[in-house]
């Protein structure tokens, strides 16, 4: 055992000194002098590798084999304070310290405090006792009091107008929060929930005034979204009944909670939690004690990357949450999110997450800082990212007021003609877009086994909209007879528009680029799909550079409605111009971004992809749980890893080479992880195994 515990924690004690604490030798004084967070975080892992390795499906260290857990116990009470259980550090053994606290399994809680009543805590309260669960709410003063019932009475009037309660049922349910501004009133509370501000130092105080309040086995559970929940356990006698429940915001309408654990929460407790949140109709989700948690960890990244982008002027803010509503089905854009979220809670709650990790995907972006600094705080205050009809206001009034980049785009050049260059589902797809937008096209195969390949696919993707009513079948034989095809590029000589889908690689665009170059009319538009080359790289291989634009198709062509229109530094205006009214002729949403790696989606969704798959490498949360957290916390369609599958993690491993190639950011250093499932022939769905196996 003593060598299990050695290999697990990575050396961060002597061998012989587990040895010596496991036989009686040491004492509980020499075992801790690392740091808490450190240290926590190494018992953590410790437990997750334990259980793998026993194959025993225990969410808790209690379960593990009862020296391992002795051993824990010993480091909590030497780090936590050993006066409190009555031991002299500098005497005692191992078998002096096994903590034994009153209080057990309970049940799910029947009345419930919940302390603080902002936004959170307002939603906590209506939740449980929408599920018929008594709730005692307290707040600080009679002020904040009655804006948290407002809120509370708000949110309930608003369901029944929309006819998801009665008026019975509301009055129900308000008659079942009791709230005040005296704390004792929890006492009688089988759990208490604290939601106040994201300060530790409160946070702590509150803990300690809570332990003297309530007896010995009430569970107390914070809401952090980013602190320490072993750092608030220690500053209490219960540290075993001390728990995170992390509540998706708005908690009405999110249907998540993350439940997480430290290295000596009990069983029970984890049981009765759990159980709790399966009555208000949430899903839980259950996770080490690490910063930031499942949800926040890879949610605020990828927002903070999203304010970047803005920073730097590589896209609008319209158009950055246009790009990842369209792109990846996100129910709202980062900015707009950031705005609903609150922006001094972003900002804590990055900053939080950056003083323990220290990656600079978590360093809080300076213009962040600027507008909070600024009192912009989001729609809180009526103004963030976005402008607001009045504080608290979901109407935007500002949305055309960002500048656009670059100078003016007016005058498009005319479009009758498309050429289409490639023969993949992507080129089909496009083909069939256009077609069915009106436009003539000429597609151009290597061959004729590859020319029947894209006619029977065009043929099967339109009988399916004819089956779905989405065309007729007018529209259908219309939409056939304007497709010609040719395997000669000249045959695209007349085009007005060229797009290249080809393969994914620099060297093969670049070389066909030059081969259009001579066969494409004066004044042609030459256009790449691109999603993560260098636009320029293609531009340059030709005498026009000035004609060349990036069209980044998203797949399936005809279902997505996203495309992103990727202007080099010497494209031409009305070149421009011409793919936007392209793109918004054949239905599609576009939007602009600068010619840098990723563009817009791609960088923002490839670095949160790494992310989620870093954490995984860490042992910190499995798979499922992870998918679960962000398709449930963030009404994300799909998971991290069920994304990563469908696109391909050989597609995955590509797009980070080429980010971090271009920005050589630690966050886009592929995860080896990833690396490694590669190497191994586990691409995702289409070979049948990747983070899954299907």
């Amino acid at each position: 055992m003593a060598s299990q515990i050695f290999e697990a924690l990575a050396n961060p004690i002597r061998c012989d000194l587990v040895e010596r604490l496991i036989d009686g030798d040491a004492t509980v004084g020499e075992w801790c002098k690392a740091d808490v967070q450190a240290v926590c975080e190494h018992l953590q892992v410790l437990a997750d590798r334990l259980v793998s390795r026993s194959g025993e499906a225990h969410r808790s260290l209690m379960h593990l084999n009862a020296e391992v857990f002795d051993l824990m116990t010993a480091w909590i009470v030497a780090a936590f304070g050993p006066e409190r259980y009555g031991i002299d550090p500098n005497t005692a053994t191992l078998e002096c310290v096994v903590v034994k606290e009153p209080g057990g399994h309970t049940g799910s809680p029947a009345k419930v405090g919940v302390v603080g009543l902002g936004t959170m805590g307002a939603g906590i309260a209506e939740v449980l006792a929408r599920a018929g669960i008594e709730v005692v709410g307290v707040e600080l003063n009679d002020a904040t009091l009655t804006r948290g019932l407002d809120r509370i009475r708000h949110s309930t009037d608003r369901a029944v107008s929309r006819g998801k309660l009665t008026e019975a049922g509301r009055d129900a349910l308000l008659a079942r929060i009791h709230a005040g501004t005296d704390l004792a009133a929890v006492a009688d509370c089988q759990l208490v929930i604290e939601a106040i501000p994201e300060r530790i130092e409160d946070k702590r105080a509150l803990f300690a005034e809570l332990d003297t309040l309530c007896p010995p086995g009430t569970i107390f559970a914070t809401n952090t979204s980013s602190l320490s929940i072993t750092e608030l356990a220690a500053g209490t006698s219960r540290p075993s009944r001390v728990v995170g429940t992390h509540w998706s915001n708005p908690v009405p309408i999110m249907g998540l909670v993350e439940i997480i654990r430290t290295v000596v929460t009990d069983p029970s407790v984890l049981e009765d939690v759990e159980t709790l949140v399966a009555k208000v109709g949430k899903t839980a989700v259950v996770a080490g004690d690490r910063v930031g948690f499942i949800v926040n960890a890879l949610l605020f990244g990828y927002l903070n990357n999203a304010i970047r982008m803005v920073e730097t002027h590589h896209a609008t803010r319209e158009d950055i949450d246009a790009a990842m509503r369209f792109g990846c089905n996100h129910p709202m854009g980062p900015l707009a999110l950031l705005d609903l979220i609150g922006l001094d809670s972003a900002y804590d709650i990055l900053d939080s997450i950056h003083h323990t990790s220290r990656d600079h995907l978590h360093a809080p972006a300076p213009l962040l800082k600027q507008l909070v600094t600024a009192g912009m705080l989001g729609r809180k205050t009526g103004r963030g990212f976005y402008t607001y009809a009045a504080p608290d206001s979901s109407e935007i009034v500002d949305m055309v007021t960002t500048p656009e980049l670059g100078p003016s785009v007016v005058g498009a050049r005319p479009v009758r003609t498309i050429g289409v260059v490639g023969t993949g589902t992507m080129a089909s797809g496009i083909i069939e877009v256009c077609a069915r937008s009106g436009y003539e096209v000429v597609f151009r195969a290597r061959d004729e086994e590859k020319v029947a390949a894209v006619r029977r696919r065009l043929e099967r993707s339109l009988d399916k909209a004819v089956e779905r009513g989405r065309i007729s079948s007018d529209d259908r034989v219309a939409a056939l007879a304007r497709v010609r095809s040719s395997t000669e590029l000249s045959a695209l000589a007349d085009c007005d528009l060229i797009i290249e889908a080809v393969v994914e690689d620099i060297h093969v665009k670049r070389a066909l680029f030059a081969e259009l170059d001579r066969v494409a009319r004066s004044g042609a538009v030459l256009a790449t799909t691109t999603s993560s080359l260098p636009v320029i790289e293609c531009a340059t291989a030709t005498s026009r550079p000035q004609d060349v634009v990036g069209m980044h198709w998203f797949n399936p062509a005809p279902r997505m409605r996203l495309v992103e229109i990727v202007p080099t530094v010497v494209t031409a205006d009305d070149v421009t111009a011409t793919v936007f009214e392209v793109a918004r002729a054949a239905g599609k949403h576009p939007v602009r971004c600068a010619d840098r790696a990723g563009f817009i989606v791609n960088a923002l969704l490839f670095s949160y992809l790494n992310t989620a798959v870093k954490m995984l490498e860490a042992h910190y949360a499995d798979v499922e749980a992870i998918d679960t957290a962000m398709k449930v916390g963030c009404a994300h369609l799909m998971g991290p890893f069920a994304l990563a599958d469908v696109v391909g993690l050989d597609v995955t491993l590509a797009i980070l080479r080429t980010l971090y190639l271009e920005f050589r950011e630690p966050g886009y250093a592929p995860a080896p992880l990833l690396e490694r499932l590669v190497k191994a022939g586990c691409l995702g769905r289409k070979t049948g195994r990747g983070f899954r196996v299907y």
